[in-house]
């Protein structure tokens, strides 16, 4: 156990150190310079002095390999740095005051997805060709199948523009929160129902659960006691996956509803070149998906009494 819990721990942070490397030269690589947009529009004159002055406050002057070293140093003490376009504004406060709202969104989107989704794919699974099949089979693939992005813009306008029951952007109230939740909620539902109603068939034929028939048991208690619980496996390895690329969906979702969360600032960051956001928002996705992935490993094992981490 210790022995796998270190090789673990060392692969993940060699994940980590890699991406921070690879989001560094990308930074670097993209058109512009941070320091004409930290200007403005030009109509101020400025000397290629002051230029070269400002070049050296932000460290940009120097060999890239040093760069990178001297962010990495800083990171590791817990100093993010300060943002290039938001002059003297620190970017862990940056970081810390989007994070609620990011997190928020997820929790509540995971969790009506699981509610809805385990629920529907079971009975799918148990009513296997009959009307509740055909509907989960049909929702999940329009889940799967629907982009974000025109999902949201349909649900503002009908909900925000036509029938005006909901707010269409930002988070003046928790009604701020629904269309938001419901746009990421729906692929998740898609995938999970599938997942699940996918579990449920491969176990109900299985020879365990008919020697559990054959015992007396309750139609009920053999679902629930052995086919749910052996299916569980499959759906927590999906929500880990989910959970741990948190990013990808909430850039879309916030950018169209104007929502002031991590995806937004990610966005905003790498449009005006903000190399010390872009950067530090990378680095903690990266440790967010290696922690969550090595936390579903450790859910094997008490989903599944079979798997032991050795």
């Amino acid at each position: 156990m210790p022995s796998y819990l270190t090789f673990r721990i060392l692969k993940g942070l060699f994940v980590v150190v890699l991406i921070s490397v690879l989001t560094f030269i990308v930074m670097r690589l993209m058109p512009g310079d941070p320091v004409y947009l930290l200007l403005g529009d030009g109509q101020i004159p400025i000397t290629d002095e002051q230029i070269a002055a400002i070049r050296a406050k932000w460290g940009l002057d120097r060999p890239l390999p040093e760069q990178y070293l001297v962010w990495a140093a800083n990171l590791l003490r817990g100093d993010f740095g300060e943002s290039l376009i938001r002059a003297g504004v620190p970017v862990r406060d940056m970081i810390f005051e989007a994070i609620p709202v990011t997190a928020l969104l997820n929790v509540y989107a995971l969790g009506l997805a699981i509610l809805v989704a385990l629920p529907m794919g079971i009975a799918a699974a148990v009513r296997r060709n009959t009307w509740v099949d055909y509907t989960t089979n049909i929702v999940s693939a329009l889940g799967i199948a629907t982009p974000n992005f025109w999902l949201a813009l349909m649900l503002i306008v009908v909900f925000a523009l036509q029938l005006r029951w909901l707010p269409p952007f930002g988070l003046r109230s928790w009604q701020g929160f629904i269309l938001p939740v419901v746009v990421m909620a729906t692929e998740e539902m898609a995938v999970l129902m599938r997942i699940t109603r996918g579990a449920v068939l491969e176990l109900l034929p299985q020879d365990f659960v008919r020697t559990a028939r054959s015992k007396g048991l309750s139609e009920r208690r053999v679902l629930y006691r052995h086919v749910v619980a052996n299916a569980l496996l499959p759906v927590v390895t999906v929500i880990g996956f989910r959970v741990a690329f948190i990013l990808s969906g909430t850039i879309i979702v916030e950018t169209v509803f104007a929502l002031p969360g991590i995806g937004r600032l990610f966005v905003d960051s790498v449009l005006r070149l903000d190399y010390q956001v872009v950067q530090s928002l990378v680095v903690v996705f990266a440790v967010l998906v290696v922690f969550v992935n090595l936390i579903t490993d450790f859910l094997y094992a008490l989903v599944d009494p079979r798997i032991r981490i050795s």
